[in-house]
């Protein structure tokens, strides 16, 4: 399949890239997850809430931009690329939801302006005890326990799944934080025993999931993609021997290697995002593959990057762990690997 963007999916490409770059440089960033409580600044959050990009997936209807999956992809990517902080991807699949139940305009105008944050609470504790297992409304309250909540210290409200359904809950949280390797993204786990209203059936989530997928591989492609360019870099001015490192052979067969496996990442992720846009029949099993290739991929590439950096790969004086760091989280998040082959097996028919 030959696939190019069209002219205002490269133009929004070319002004994300270069607003994410002058707005979050990773020597801001650094300073923002050694500081700050909440993983990103609301300065920050304001500045991407004017460029329109947590209502990206809304309809122009409901306030947003009418944008669908490949643009998402694109603005993921380009997120990945600065290995940015804070909850964009997270507000951004709350937001999609919010507006595929409906009658939620005047939250989504909140989302819009960057004044709420939402995210979705999917995962019940597995350490927690059967009671917490599962999460349940009743007479207009929600109880139970969500674990790995994205970002649910900075959270107004939560998407939760119930057993019932989807319920909408309305902060403040008792949260207990969860340590990360990436101080930039954010998780917590969430006591629940609050008054909810139930917006629709977790079914509403089948979209979400498969938008929540496109992303993360987008994602990932771009921190896969920055990872090759900092690392050629390197690999051009460091010497030994009297000679660029990325002279020799054997590492030039390892950054090829690492350049195929981002660039199929790229196929990957840009053909799952038009199959999602096109409601083409192979979808799930297009968007399955898309984030399990480019999480075992990233994984690897980003692993080599710090090799090829030497003992100095990991330090934290080093921007290339960050990206090591961000590709281990969204290899595990919005569908793991595991999980993801599990679908790709389902879809084919085993």
């Amino acid at each position: 399949m030959k696939f190019d963007l069209s002219e205002d999916q490269a133009l929004l490409q070319s002004s994300t890239r270069d607003f994410f770059a002058k707005a979050f440089p990773l020597e801001k960033t650094r300073r923002t997850m050694e500081h700050d409580p909440k993983g990103f600044e609301p300065s920050q959050w304001r500045q991407i809430a004017e460029m329109g990009y947590p209502a990206l997936l809304v309809p122009e209807a409901q306030g947003g931009q009418g944008l669908g999956p490949i643009e998402l992809a694109i603005v993921c990517e380009e997120a990945g690329r600065t290995c940015l902080p804070g909850p964009l991807f997270d507000v951004q699949l709350a937001a999609a939801t919010l507006a595929a139940a409906g009658k939620q305009d005047s939250l989504l105008a909140e989302i819009a302006a960057g004044r709420k944050i939402v995210t979705i609470a999917w995962r019940n504790s597995p350490y927690a005890g059967e009671a917490k297992q599962t999460t349940h409304f009743a007479h207009g309250r929600v109880k139970g326990h969500k674990y790995f909540v994205p970002f649910a210290c900075a959270a107004d409200a939560l998407l939760v799944t119930t057993a019932e359904g989807l319920a909408l809950v309305e902060g403040p949280f008792e949260v207990t934080k969860l340590d990360t390797i990436d101080l930039a993204q954010r998780f917590g786990e969430v006591a629940l025993d609050h008054p909810a209203t139930l917006i629709g059936p977790t079914s509403l989530l089948e979209t979400t999931d498969l938008l929540a997928a496109v992303g993360a591989g987008a994602t990932l492609l771009g921190v896969m993609a920055k990872a090759m360019e900092i690392t050629l870099g390197y690999l051009q001015t460091r010497e030994t021997f009297k000679r660029a490192i990325g002279s020799f052979q054997a590492i030039q067969h390892r950054a090829a290697d690492m350049l195929l496996r981002t660039e199929s990442s790229r196929s990957a992720v840009y053909r799952a995002a038009w199959c999602l846009a096109a409601k083409d029949p192979e979808t799930a099993l297009a968007c399955a593959t898309a984030k399990a290739y480019a999480g075992d991929a990233a994984r690897l590439v980003t692993a080599e990057a710090i090799q090829m950096h030497g003992g100095i790969g990991f330090t934290w004086e080093l921007d290339i762990h960050f990206f090591f760091k961000r590709a281990k989280t969204y290899e595990m998040h919005y569908g793991s690997t595991e999980a993801q082959l599990e679908r790709v097996l389902a879809a084919v028919g085993y």
